[in-house]
């Protein structure tokens, strides 16, 4: 900062200072206008409802309002020709499902105990009724029917068709049960019906299309655009108040935080493992279940997500025991902990804006992320409505406009991907990775300089009344004039190096599923030992980044430049520092994992209400938007946990490089500091101290054994 006499007392902080890693810098401008042109892609192409619900016999999709009819109230998705869905069934059978004429209902047809109900073609031609009065009559206009139209409907080619299954609501589409009414089907045979198929696998065909990977997939990503009042909540506004929470704490009871963090993370764990015990039905009778609404208690059906909610139950035990054990077998080291958050709370005392400093990444990453998710949503439901083609089946259909029946185009209609959409997607989650790890690089950057300008003011001495703010301002005016290609160039490493992972992650699950996974043992054990690397250089990586970012704030050097100089700095004082900086840095890991695990619990909670379990907005697994609240959570934690991280980061790299420049005698380090590390330095000794001895006694024992 500036002093009131007008000289610099920054020390090393603004010397020598020019624009850095400019091309870096012209590239994530260029990525953001490609972002900018590729969300509009999914704007213009896609429509989430597609995610959600089916298409009908005329290619609209349920549940949304066209041109020419209006389906909005209509949602739920219902098989008209029983026929035609046993016939997708069989094995060698032409029909496939996706050609099966389908239709948007309000509510799933139930067959009469005493008569024979119908369910017709949507009123059109010759049958003068608004859609409101042909859903009022429960979709039965069969007593207007001309002869020839009545005859077609018992070849079941339409206009209308007969209820003999009852149906479930299953995701938004009627699923028939393999019982026919015996009632409905007398009535149908008695008035000359052809004869219609009663097998299992009417029911087993519908329920394998509904269990595809695809559909699981839509269904997915469906559930985060239902949830967004849940993601607001549980992934921006709860994270953003235990954070604030969290470091007032620190700097008022920071003796007593490492303990509450451990105790708080084993505790949280636990309860989220419990949660997941709930939904997959192991405890109580609150599994997830795909049926909407009111149906027969007796009637179960499979869905995916309850596999998958398990699987993640399952791993959530296997990470509460390694958690509980290694709280176990870190609880001498906490003391150490305390030590180092004490310089850290110090800091944040001195420098009170670095407190509120995160909401300003925090805002933007928070109107960055409404933009990605409403974009991603379009993306997802992206690709063409086309009519597909069938000429082999006979899927003849009454079309009330001809006035005759149809058998040219009686196809069903489904959605075509192109490749080039799958490319989009991608490039979609590259840019909110990148953007992510832009905005808590520039958030980290700017707490490393606030602090290197408290340390270089000669710590203790420097407290006046303009430390408060005008580090901080200071420090976001130089990395917005000089650092930002630095910044862009230290996130795109990370997320390239993540981007990688994800792409042989994806041929892994690929090669697996075709069983071409390598045989022999060397194979496996270069395959395997591939992804362990790859994971290892992404998180060294990310440690290399963080130490960069701090002498690029002290510095102003370029980020390759500052990679190598954090890097020989912690070498040279390795064992000095290295104790005290993992343990630090394991502490406040737990404590970003406590606040998502938080977040996580409060989605549970929200996603437990009436609202997302049986009515319009029901999800069909907590899953991913649980999931998605952990991840915001852990990135708004990761925000605000930065103003002690970075803090401990760069007094002790200033501390390094102080001491380079002084001979090994820091001249600018707070006695907090001194005191810490000094401590650390005994212990380093006495366990050098302990390994010679226990040396010495082995060799002489080696002796005596000669002898």
């Amino acid at each position: 900062y500036t002093s009131s006499d007008g000289s610099e007392k920054d020390g090393i902080i603004k010397h020598n200072r020019k624009c850095r890693d400019i091309t870096f810098l012209i590239i994530f401008i260029a990525f953001w206008v490609s972002m900018i042109v590729n969300s509009s892609f999914g704007f213009n192409q896609g429509n989430p409802l597609r995610l959600t619900y089916g298409l009908d016999y005329e290619g609209n999709v349920c549940g949304s309002k066209h041109r020419h009819r209006d389906l909005t109230k209509l949602e739920l998705r219902y098989w008209l020709n029983p026929n035609q869905v046993y016939e997708s069934g069989l094995k060698d059978g032409e029909h496939k499902l996706a050609n099966a004429r389908t239709i948007c209902l309000l509510d799933c047809p139930a067959p009469s105990d005493d008569t024979l109900n119908w369910v017709c073609d949507y009123p059109d031609g010759e049958i003068r009724l608004k859609m409101s009065d042909w859903v009022d009559r429960n979709y039965d206009y069969f007593e207007f029917l001309t002869p020839e139209m009545r005859n077609s409907s018992l070849q079941l080619q339409g206009p209308c068709y007969p209820i003999i299954f009852p149906s479930v609501n299953v995701y938004w589409s009627c699923q028939y049960i393999a019982r026919a009414s015996n009632s409905s089907l007398r009535h149908w045979q008695q008035m000359g019906g052809v004869s219609i198929e009663e097998d299992m696998i009417i029911d087993k065909s519908i329920r394998r299309s509904l269990n595809s990977r695809a559909s699981v997939l839509k269904r997915y990503v469906a559930d985060i655009g239902k949830s967004w009042p849940v993601l607001i909540v549980c992934g921006g506004l709860v994270p953003l108040f235990l954070s604030i929470v969290w470091l007032l704490l620190i700097r008022h009871f920071v003796a007593a935080m490492p303990w509450i963090t451990v105790v708080l993370f084993n505790m949280l764990l636990i309860s989220v493992t419990i949660f997941y015990y709930l939904k997959a039905g192991w405890i109580g009778n609150d599994a997830v279940t795909p049926i909407i609404g009111e149906h027969d208690p007796y009637f179960h059906v499979y869905g995916r997500e309850l596999t998958h909610v398990r699987g993640v139950a399952i791993l959530m035990t296997f990470i509460s025991v390694i958690a509980i054990l290694t709280s176990i077998a870190i609880i001498r080291r906490i003391l150490m902990a305390t030590s180092v958050l004490k310089v850290a709370a110090k800091v944040i005392g001195e420098v009170q804006a670095l407190i509120i400093f995160p909401a300003i990444p925090y805002a933007m990453l928070a109107i960055f992320y409404m933009f990605w998710l409403s974009a991603a949503l379009h993306l997802f439901s992206s690709g063409q409505v086309v009519q597909n083609n069938c000429n082999n089946t006979n899927c003849c259909a009454y079309d009330l406009v001809l006035k005759k029946v149809n058998c040219d185009r009686c196809c069903g209609y489904s959605i075509r991907y192109t490749p080039h959409i799958t490319v989009a997607i991608f490039f979609h989650l590259l840019g909110c990775y990148w953007a992510t790890q832009f905005f808590v690089a520039s958030s980290a950057t700017v707490i490393a300089g606030s602090v290197a300008s408290y340390y270089w003011a000669q710590g203790e001495e420097a407290a006046s009344p303009e430390i408060p703010f005008l580090p901080v301002f200071a420090s976001m005016k130089r990395l917005a004039r000089y650092n930002l290609g630095s910044v862009a160039l230290g996130s795109l490493v990370v997320s390239f190096v993540e981007s990688v992972r994800f792409i042989l992650e994806a041929i892994r699950r690929r090669t697996k599923v075709r069983g071409t996974t390598p045989d022999h043992w060397l194979g496996r054990m270069g395959y395997y030992t591939s992804r362990g690397c790859l994971k290892s250089v992404e998180w060294t990586l990310k440690s290399v980044n963080r130490n960069a970012y701090i002498m690029i704030a002290i510095t102003g050097k370029s980020f390759c430049k500052s990679s190598a100089m954090a890097t020989e700095l912690i070498m040279n004082n390795i064992m000095r520092i290295g104790k005290v900086n993992v343990i630090g840095d394991v502490i406040l890991f737990l404590g970003k994992l406590c606040v998502s695990l938080f977040s996580a619990l409060f989605g549970f909670l929200m996603l437990d209400s009436h609202m997302y379990r049986d009515s319009h907005n029901k999800v069909s697994s907590p899953l991913l938007p649980v999931l998605a609240c952990w991840a915001l959570g852990y990135v708004v934690a990761t925000l605000f946990f930065a103003v002690v991280e970075m803090s401990i980061d760069t007094i002790i790299l200033s501390f390094c490089q102080d001491s380079e420049e002084n001979q090994g005698n820091a001249q600018h380090a707070p006695s907090l500091l001194l005191e810490t590390l000094d401590n650390n330095e005994e212990d380093v000794v006495a366990v050098e101290r302990q390994t010679q001895n226990r040396a010495r006694a082995l060799a002489e024992g080696l002796r005596a054994g000669d002898a």
